[in-house]
């Protein structure tokens, strides 16, 4: 039961990343997914790109795991990695940049999935012992 939670708090947090871009441009991921999915079906060729469809995908994943009995680990590492790659570098960008909330957007993600890495490595160990 604890995967599930980690994983659904994965995908939640994953939606409150913030971007901020010249002129006073702003976005939260939430939003820019709705923008996304809407496009997709009127001109998918403008949302092809990777930092728009890996996340996606990465969400999707883990939506996937929820339904499992008990959630699949490489599922789980393959959705962390997909989402890790636009939160990760959102970070980076935040940390150039020393912009304070694009850094503590990225980061309940970034915790959530340590924690998750973390508690799989637990199970594997805690399998091992028995």
């Amino acid at each position: 039961m604890k995967s599930k939670i980690l994983n659904l708090l994965l995908i939640l947090t994953s939606f409150v990343g913030y971007l901020e871009w010249g002129g006073h441009n702003q976005i939260l991921l939430f939003q820019a997914e709705g923008e996304i999915i809407s496009k997709l079906f009127s001109d998918p060729a403008s949302v092809m790109h990777p930092f728009t469809l890996l996340p996606m995908i990465g969400q999707i994943i883990l939506l996937v795991t929820l339904f499992q009995d008990k959630p699949n680990k490489i599922m789980t590492y393959i959705g962390i990695s997909c989402l890790g790659l636009l939160l990760g570098f959102m970070l980076v960008i935040g940390l150039m940049s020393f912009n304070y909330k694009i850094i503590l957007s990225t980061l309940p993600f970034l915790i959530v999935a340590m924690i998750t890495i973390l508690h799989y490595k637990n199970l594997k160990n805690q399998s091992k012992l028995l």
